[in-house]
């Protein structure tokens, strides 16, 4: 069997899970990485691996030599910038990989992108209406790379994620310091998914045998924001933070909390299960929340 090559644009939290979980699948494939800081911050490198440490921000020209011609799948996960309505990072990857060949390319995008739906039940054909400039630059960046797999013929898959929580990535510290959350009745419905069940729904899109297709990614257990927070109070054993009215939000939640609770919408996961054929670990907070704190005190 021939050794596959991956390339994991974006070595952050998710890509450091999900090159641990192409490693244990595929053995001695030769993965590539690349960040904009050293590679050593997020596990160590093996021989058989590389990394490229790389700010997008900038245009880049490769040379020839860093990349191989037609890897059998570029996962690209870097973020959109912090300003604009356009991801110029994305559209100077493309510019740099131009002569590449891979064999798919799977994009993470944000179920932000259909913007408030009311709480409704929202799977893939319900129409994108971003309601934030971080919403659009991500309608940016799923368009481009649509219009990139059109024109080089490479087929792209395009998850759309919620919430993203796992070993390391759960608000104990705001729990902690005892910040406000909105009261119960008051939150809109939001959504999330584990690290490890995203990891999974990235490999599973890259054997998907279809073309060209976009996927939400959510455990399908939508909750309230808050319900959140208490959830992950009573697992990690941390007081309940204290709750505000809506009309009180404005001067006691951060900006960035505020624009989250002006979305409510549930997120139907049943393409990604009957497609992609994705069987979630972690299906609901409870399951979740405790392989959590198991991992987190090992």
């Amino acid at each position: 069997m021939a050794i596959k090559t991956f390339l994991i644009a974006g070595y952050g939290y998710v890509g450091s899970h999900l090159k641990k979980a192409l490693r244990k699948r595929y053995g001695e494939a030769v993965i590539i990485t690349l960040s904009r800081s050293q590679a050593g911050s997020n596990g160590p490198v093996t021989e058989i691996d590389r990394h490229i440490t790389l700010d997008l921000d900038e245009p880049v020209e490769w040379t020839g030599g860093e990349l191989p011609d037609n890897p059998d799948a570029i996962f690209y996960l870097v973020p959109p910038p912090r300003t604009g309505l356009e991801d110029t990072r994305l559209s100077h990857f493309l510019s740099a990989i131009r002569k590449l060949r891979p064999g798919k390319i799977i994009g993470i995008s944000t179920t932000g992108v259909y913007g408030d739906c009311k709480g409704a039940w929202v799977n893939e054909a319900f129409p994108v209406h971003p309601q934030t400039d971080r919403a659009r630059r991500r309608v940016d960046m799923e368009e481009q790379l649509l219009s990139w797999s059109r024109h080089s013929g490479t087929p792209c898959i395009i998850l759309r994620v919620p919430g993203i929580y796992g070993p390391g990535k759960v608000p104990v510290e705001r729990l902690v310091r005892a910040l406000p959350v909105l009261k119960e009745t008051e939150s809109p419905w939001s959504n999330r998914v584990h690290v490890d069940d995203l990891v999974q729904a990235c490999i599973h899109a890259y054997l998907y045998a279809g073309q060209t297709d976009i996927f939400n990614i959510s455990d399908g257990n939508p909750s309230t924001m808050t319900d959140f927070f208490m959830q992950v109070a009573d697992v990690f054993d941390i007081p309940r933070p204290p709750v505000v009215s809506r009309e009180e939000a404005g001067e006691k939640l951060s900006s960035g909390m505020i624009s989250y609770l002006q979305e409510s919408k549930k997120i139907d996961n049943q393409k990604m299960i009957q497609e992609l054929k994705v069987v979630l670990r972690y299906p609901d907070l409870a399951t979740g929340l405790a392989a959590c704190r198991k991992d987190m005190e090992n």
